[in-house]
């Protein structure tokens, strides 16, 4: 990955920038810097999926590329093929964007998308979002509060408990 910055300020910069964001001065070239894009994460695996991934290796599932041992020996082009025939398969219906109407087939990233959506709605204290961050792999949190968006009716209970001094109905 590269990473643009200003050469005044050393300020993040994206390709759109003219001007920087950390000191307001024209960027006429940016400093571009190539960053390794190897994070490693760490996730829960229940019982029955660590059954099957051990059963997997003993019959020598994992492979070697370029002297590195995989789990599996994906790409991601191929990873999303299967994610979308596996959904086409169980019939699963095109996904609809509720603020643009439009539609996309189920994919790894809408399924990820899909995840932190749920994970917000079940827990949105300020605990499950850093957890959610953490579980995503995203640097800032600002990334993953996008997944928190507010209904029309829950804006509606919000100003309810707002000039009702606390409670929901009155």
């Amino acid at each position: 990955r590269i990473q643009l910055s200003c050469p005044g300020c050393s300020a993040r910069l994206g390709k759109a920038h003219r001007y920087c964001p950390g000191c307001g001065q024209p960027v006429e070239k940016a400093v571009a810097q190539e960053r390794e894009h190897h994070r490693y994460r760490t996730l829960p695996v229940d019982k029955t999926t660590l059954s099957l991934l051990k059963e997997y290796l003993g019959r020598g599932g994992a492979v070697e590329r370029n002297g590195e041992k995989c789990l599996f020996d994906l790409r991601r082009n191929r990873a999303w093929q299967i994610v979308t025939e596996c959904a086409e398969r169980a019939g699963l219906p095109r996904l609809v964007n509720a603020e643009s109407g439009k539609t996309h087939n189920v994919s790894p990233h809408r399924l990820r998308d899909a995840f932190a959506v749920h994970a917000v709605k079940a827990d949105d204290s300020g605990d499950g979002l850093r957890l959610l961050q953490e579980h995503l792999g995203h640097r800032s949190i600002v990334t993953t509060m996008k997944y928190r968006k507010v209904s029309g009716e829950e804006q509606k209970e919000w100003y309810r408990r707002l000039w009702n001094g606390g409670k929901a109905n009155g």
